[in-house]
Parts: C-alpha cells; structure tokens; sequence
C-alpha cells in the first residue's frame, strides 16, 4: 500500500513539472516570434527593454487565463498591428504579400516557357 503511495506521488510530482516545461517552451516560442517594437531588429526573447519585458507580463497573463497561441498572437496583433509577428497571420489585409510570390512565379515560368517556345 505504501509503495503505490509514494509511486502516485512520483507520478503527480513528474506530470506536474512535465506540465510546467510545457507552457514555458510554449512561452519561449511565443517570445521569439514576437518582435520588439523599441529593439526593431530583436525578438521579445532577446530584447530587455522595458516593452518587452511588459510584452512578456501580457503574453504569461494570457497563458494563465487559458488562451491558446494563436489567440495570443490574434490580441497583439489587433493591439500592436501585424508588424509585431515575425511569421503574420494571413489575412485579406495581405494576402497580396502572401500570393504574390507564387504569382510571380508562375507568371516568369510561362513568360520563360513562352520565349523558349517562340525562340524555336
């Protein structure tokens, strides 16, 4: 009876701090995709200025309130714009940004394919 006792324990006590390194990775993933706003060429992560350290007050409060990642990322960028995602959200706001590559992809390739075909 004592050892699945002190085997529960074990257990509880390992689950526990499982549970504990598993917010904190989620909680270095959402620093280092967020872009300080003062530092302008470092993550939240790296920065210590003043905003990212209120930014890393704001996003743990968030996380202890229960929201997921993408809603985390959703509030800041309604707060901050768009600009404070190092991988943005795609939107109908810039959709452009995110389609226009394969666009000119596609477009080179046939004007490619088309001089290649005309030039025979």
């Amino acid at each position: 009876m004592k050892n699945l006792f002190f085997t529960n324990i074990i257990l509880l006590i390992f689950f526990s701090s499982l549970d504990a390194n598993e917010v904190k990775i989620n909680e270095n993933e959402i620093f280092k995709n967020l872009r300080c706003l003062v530092c302008q060429g470092q993550s939240v992560a790296e920065s210590n200025s003043d905003f990212a350290q209120t930014l890393k007050l704001v996003v743990r409060d968030k996380i202890n309130e229960g929201n997921s990642q993408k809603e985390i990322y959703e509030f800041l960028a309604e707060k901050y714009g768009a600009w404070i995602l190092y991988d943005p959200i795609f939107d109908g706001k810039n959709s452009i940004l995110w389609l226009s590559p394969y666009i000119f992809l596609i477009l080179g390739g046939l004007l490619l394919f088309f001089f290649i075909l005309r030039r025979n």
